[in-house]
């Protein structure tokens, strides 16, 4: 098969890069991964090559080192970008505010004063939902006002602004942005899957790793809200339906023209409540979850699910797994976890 051309995937060995590599080898590109591996493990790059049968090319690089990075352009040549890399916990940048605003805006900042530097000016950019904040009606569209209710969902509306602003100055550049809804479950081989060091800020991790014994019980942030259960409503999607849609992104360049910044959101278009999510995940395991009703968590929004028109017209994409699908791999991968002899904080 010939290559359609070489890919930087930054954060690639973290949950959604590694699966989105697989997906990009799937058809037919030759990505490259950068990755500081401060929220993952070298272990992924085994469980890649256990699905692929061949090594990746790695480099341990943080996105927010400029030489660094503009090392790795020089040994490479990209034809296009996928921009993963970022601090990711909604709780996290509540109390962190500073380190999420230096590590996802200066990276992308970072990056792209590199792309421009190599001539290389195709960009997906991983945001996020949270950009919408609590939406006034459902479900959101990308027109859909933003309105970031936490640092972490700032950052992701602060680094759209700089891709709007550096589309003026680069007339060549083509941006997707693709605005995500939850991302969980994990590859269907059960080798690569979400894998946070430390304690889990996402519902799914630490739902099975409650049901493995390695966590106590389940905390459930809120009761009391105004959904059918009282419990947050998100819009699930499965990670290798997430992965397939940044290979659509990639695809887009062939039939639109630069300089363009598209968004588009991805997600099922349906909404879960926590407690349906729990549910769905006793019903495919058989483990029966000790969870609790706890306080509302800061930075968190009552609920929002997506409007997918735009990434079935412009991507020819849409999810095509449920709930249980999503948990029983996401169940199969945190069995699967013993295997890697890795040590959960």
């Amino acid at each position: 098969m010939t290559s359609k051309g070489k890919i930087l995937v930054t954060g690639g060995a973290g949950f959604i890069g590694s699966h989105t590599v697989v997906e990009l080898i799937n058809a037919g590109y030759e990505p490259v991964i950068v990755d500081n591996f401060s929220n993952s493990l070298a272990s992924v790059l085994d469980g890649l090559k256990n699905i692929i049968h061949k090594d990746v090319p790695c480099h341990k690089v943080d996105c927010t080192d400029y030489l660094a990075l503009k090392e790795v352009f020089r040994k490479e040549k990209f034809s296009g970008v996928i921009h993963f890399a970022a601090f990711k916990a909604v709780g996290e940048s509540v109390k962190e505010p500073l380190k999420y605003y230096h590590n996802n805006v200066g990276g992308l900042v970072t990056l792209l004063r590199v792309m421009e530097e190599f001539d290389v000016n195709q960009l997906v950019f991983s945001s996020s939902c949270t950009v919408y904040a609590q939406p006034d009606k459902l479900p959101v569209d990308e027109s859909t006002p933003r309105k970031a209710q936490s640092p972490y969902g700032n950052t992701k509306k602060i680094c759209e602004e700089i891709l709007d602003d550096y589309l003026v100055s680069n007339q060549k550049a083509g941006i997707v942005s693709l605005r995500y809804f939850n991302p969980i479950g994990a590859h269907p081989t059960g080798h690569i899957g979400e894998l946070p060091l430390g304690v889990p800020n996402n519902l799914v991790p630490y739902i099975t790793q409650t049901a493995a014994g390695q966590r106590e019980k389940l905390t459930v942030f809120g009761g009391d809200y105004n959904t059918p259960d009282g419990t947050c409503i998100r819009d699930y999607i499965h990670v290798c339906d997430l992965a397939s849609a940044h290979v659509k992104a990639l695809e887009v360049f062939e039939k639109i023209s630069a300089p363009v910044h598209e968004i588009v959101n991805v997600g099922t278009g349906q909404g879960n409540t926590v407690l349906e999510v729990i549910k769905a995940f006793e019903k495919v395991s058989g483990e029966k979850l000790n969870y609790y009703i706890g306080e509302r968590r800061s930075g968190d929004v009552e609920q929002i699910y997506a409007s997918t028109q735009k990434a079935k017209e412009m991507l020819g994409w849409e999810a095509q797994y449920n709930i249980e699908d999503c948990m029983k791999d996401a169940w199969n991968w945190q069995k699967n976890l013993k295997n890697l002899n890795v040590e959960i904080a």
